[in-house]
């Protein structure tokens, strides 16, 4: 999980003077709470935030096994230098457990790869946020779901690593609500969007496969993705059938008065995938389907 960065620079700064935060341990009275000084100085998402303390982001760096001043991106659309200490900042303030910076470092480099467009991502109108896709045996160390509800709550890693990637955008690249993020509706995907792909389960190549990785690959993948649209069939026996319900339903998400066309991340349950593949039907195939 690692990529093209700046040299090292080395900072004296504190982790949290770094991140554009304060320690609330040292910079307030005891008798002021220092998850609501946080909220005070806006650097939370809207929800409590744990203080990120110095031994707390020190046991974060430990585990990423980097050093803390090296720089893993610049976060548009400030362009803030995101270095190993300031992401672990977040990544505490997430909820991260130390072992999940690795993930959390990947996902920031790509969502600052050129190519992602993470100013156009965090300023437009529209609503879309960055989906984090994790593949590789990491998926499940870290208890990462990959299946039933895993768009939904209950899976710490798939929370926290989400939103860490949501508070770098803010804290460090400046994408505040209102201010610079300007999505008229925007969608809940903005406060954590990261879920794992159930490989085990899947007739055909992981999407880290396809995009040729090795199977032992730990990896990251990431889509401005909007909010997820459930389609249901029950009644589909074969691949055409299915994928004719699948076709009408995306529909929706792109059309012809659309300004501009994106990609569609397109997610099988295990029964409708068996149904299509039971078919012979390739990842291929079903991308050509009309």
């Amino acid at each position: 999980m690692t990529g093209r960065a700046e040299p090292p620079r080395i900072s004296n700064s504190p982790p949290a003077a770094q991140a554009g935060l304060a320690d609330p341990a040292t910079t307030h009275p005891a008798t002021i709470d220092p998850i609501e000084a946080l909220f005070d100085k806006g650097l939370t998402d809207g929800l409590p935030v744990v203080p990120p303390t110095r031994e707390r982001v020190d046991r974060a760096i430990e585990a990423s096994g980097r050093a803390a001043d090296e720089v893993v991106a610049l976060v548009p659309p400030n362009y803030g230098r995101a270095t190993v200490e300031k992401i672990a900042v977040n990544a505490v303030m997430a909820g991260c457990r130390p072992e999940y910076l690795p993930v959390v470092l990947a996902a920031v480099e790509a969502v600052c790869d050129e190519a992602f467009d993470l100013h156009g991502v965090s300023a437009t109108t529209n609503a879309p946020a960055p989906l984090i896709v994790v593949n590789g045996p990491i998926r499940r160390a870290l208890d990462i779901n990959c299946g039933a509800g895993l768009f939904g709550p209950g899976w710490r890693a798939n929370a926290t690593i989400g939103r860490a990637l949501r508070l770098v955008c803010v804290n460090v690249g400046g994408a505040r609500p209102g201010v610079v993020s300007m999505s008229t509706f925007a969608h809940p995907g903005r406060y954590t969007y990261c879920i794992g792909e159930n490989e085990e389960a899947s007739p055909w190549d992981s999407l880290a496969v396809e995009h040729g990785f090795a199977a032992t690959d730990d990896t990251v993948a990431l889509l401005a993705a909007d909010a997820p649209l459930t389609v249901y069939d029950q009644r589909s026996r074969t691949a055409p059938h299915l994928l004719a319900t699948v076709a009408a339903s995306m529909a929706v998400i792109e059309h012809h008065k659309m300004t501009h066309w994106g990609d569609t991340l397109l997610v099988f349950s295990p029964e409708h995938a068996a149904i299509v593949a039971g078919d012979g039907w390739s990842k291929a195939d079903v991308r050509r389907f009309r």
